[in-house]
């Protein structure tokens, strides 16, 4: 069974990598990336972010994603806080459907709203005679 990201109850499983390598979330995109990389990654993802949400309608728009802040616990970070709080983080940037009230990126919501019809049904304007 497949879930969409709304219906899933916290973060994915993390992925597995060689040993040593941590993964982490993005707080934007919500992937997973090694901590080496992710600092690579963030700045490009939230310039994509920018582009894509400033193509949108005005009505469409997102706030700008805040990076979760998670305290150092004995001078390391707590990844498993980090990963939550990224996840939620991530979650609260999907854009819900008016019609269906699916979350989905900001960008794919367009795409998704020429397929998705408001409940109740369409009007049928037939001339009337």
């Amino acid at each position: 069974k497949t879930f969409t990201a709304s219906q899933q109850k916290g973060p994915p499983k993390q992925k597995r990598g060689p040993p040593g390598s941590n993964f982490v979330f993005c707080y934007i995109c919500g992937r997973q990336f090694t901590i080496a990389s992710i600092g690579i990654h963030e700045p490009q993802c939230l310039e994509k972010w920018k582009n894509e949400n400033n193509k949108l309608p005005r009505e469409h728009r997102r706030p700008l994603p805040k990076k979760p802040e998670v305290v150092k616990t004995g001078g390391k970070y707590d990844v498993a806080a980090l990963n939550e709080a990224a996840w939620q983080a991530s979650q609260a940037n999907l854009a819900p459907c008016p019609n269906c009230a699916r979350t989905f990126n900001p960008d794919r919501l367009q795409v998704h709203l020429k397929s998705c019809k408001p409940k109740g049904g369409a009007t049928n304007s037939m001339p009337s005679t």
